[in-house]
C-alpha cells in the first residue's frame, strides 16, 4: 500500500456532485458520519433510517442535497416500499444499518432480529434496488465474523432452536461478506459494470455496543469505547473508501492498524469461511427463500441470468 493510501481520510473523498447515495441506519453512529461526508463532498445523500426525526437531525450536517427516507430493515413491507418508492438511477448504496448481541428477538417476519436486520433485510433491498443502481453496492461488516468456530448454521440459520446474542451477531455478519462474494461472482457472470464491496470499522465507538443483551458487557463495552476504540469518523473511513474509491469487485477494507482495530483504511482479512463460494451460493439460495426476493434481471447486462 502506498504511503497516500496508508493515511487516507476523509479529506481525500473525490467530488461527489451529481450522485446519488443511499446510507442505510444513518441517523446516528457511523452511518450519520458517512453520510455527512458524503454530502459534503457533494452527494446528494439519501438517510434511510426508521426514525425519521433523528434521521432529520443527522441530515441537516449532511449539506443541501440531503433527504430522509423511511426503512425498517426488520420489516420486509417497509424495504419492498422504500425500493417501490425509489424513481430514478442510485449510484451506490451502503447497507450499514445493524444491531449486534442483543437479546433475542424476532422481525416483523419471524426471523431473527440480527439475521433479519443485518443480512436478509440488506439481501432483499440490495436485489430490489439492483436495476436502479449504477455504480456499486458496500455492505458493512465486522471483524467479529473470524471469530474461532464462527460459521452459517444452515439448519438452524434463524437460531430457533438455540440463541446465542453473539453466535449470532457473528453469523450475520459472516452473511454480510458471503452476500457480497456471491452478488460480486453475480454481477460479474451477466456482465454488469455494478461492483460489489465490503468494509469494517474495526473497534469504533457507536450507540451500537449499547444493546449488548448483557449488563456487564454493556459496561466493559462503555469502558472500551472511551478508553480503547477509535472515533465514529475513523470508523468511518473504510465504507467512505468502498463507496468511492477505485476497487476491485469484491473488495473488503478495514483499518489497517494492529488486528485491524484502528487506522486508515485499506484491504482487510477474509476467514476461510467467508471465501466459500459453496457457502455464499447456499446462503444466497437460502435468503431468496426466506424473503420471496431473487437477483433480477440487470439493464445492459450481457449475460444469462445466474
Amino acid at each position: 500500500m502506498s504511503a497516500h493510501a496508508a493515511a487516507w481520510s476523509a479529506a481525500d473523498l473525490p467530488d461527489l456532485t451529481g450522485r446519488t447515495i443511499v446510507v442505510t441506519g444513518a441517523s446516528s453512529g457511523l452511518g450519520a458520519v458517512t453520510a455527512r461526508e458524503l454530502g459534503r463532498a457533494g452527494a446528494r445523500v439519501v438517510l434511510a433510517v426508521r426514525d425519521t426525526t433523528r434521521g432529520e437531525a443527522a441530515a441537516a450536517g449532511c449539506g443541501a442535497h440531503a433527504e430522509v427516507r423511511r426503512l425498517d430493515l426488520a420489516d420486509l413491507a417497509s424495504v419492498h416500499a422504500f425500493a417501490e418508492e425509489w424513481d430514478g438511477p442510485l449510484d451506490t448504496l451502503i447497507n450499514n444499518a445493524g444491531v449486534m448481541a442483543i437479546p433475542e428477538r424476532r422481525t416483523a417476519d419471524g426471523f431473527e432480529m440480527q439475521l433479519g436486520t443485518n443480512h436478509l433485510g440488506p439481501f432483499a433491498l440490495t436485489n430490489l434496488l439492483l436495476p436502479r443502481i449504477t455504480g456499486r453496492v458496500v455492505c458493512v461488516a465486522s471483524n467479529a465474523h473470524r471469530r474461532k468456530g464462527v460459521d452459517i448454521d444452515f439448519d438452524d440459520l434463524n437460531s430457533r432452536e438455540h440463541y446465542s446474542p453473539w453466535r449470532a451477531y457473528q453469523q450475520s455478519k459472516l452473511a454480510n461478506l458471503l452476500f457480497i462474494r456471491e452478488l460480486q461472482r453475480r454481477l460479474t457472470a451477466v456482465g454488469s459494470p455494478v461492483t460489489a464491496h465490503a468494509a469494517h470499522p474495526g473497534y469504533a465507538a457507536t450507540n451500537l455496543q449499547s444493546g449488548s443483551a448483557s449488563p456487564v458487557q454493556r459496561t466493559i463495552m462503555k469502558l472500551t469505547n472511551r478508553f480503547v476504540a477509535q472515533s465514529d469518523a475513523m470508523g468511518a473511513l473504510p465504507i467512505l473508501y468502498a463507496a468511492t474509491q477505485p476497487l476491485p469487485g469484491g473488495s473488503y477494507t478495514g483499518p489497517q492498524g494492529r488486528g485491524e482495530l484502528r487506522g486508515h483504511p485499506g484491504p482487510a482479512v477474509l476467514s476461510p469461511a467467508a471465501q466459500d463460494d459453496v457457502r455464499a451460493r447456499r446462503l444466497w439460495g437460502l435468503s431468496e427463500e426466506l424473503t420471496g426476493v431473487t437477483f433480477p434481471d440487470l439493464p445492459g447486462a450481457d449475460g444469462p441470468k445466474p
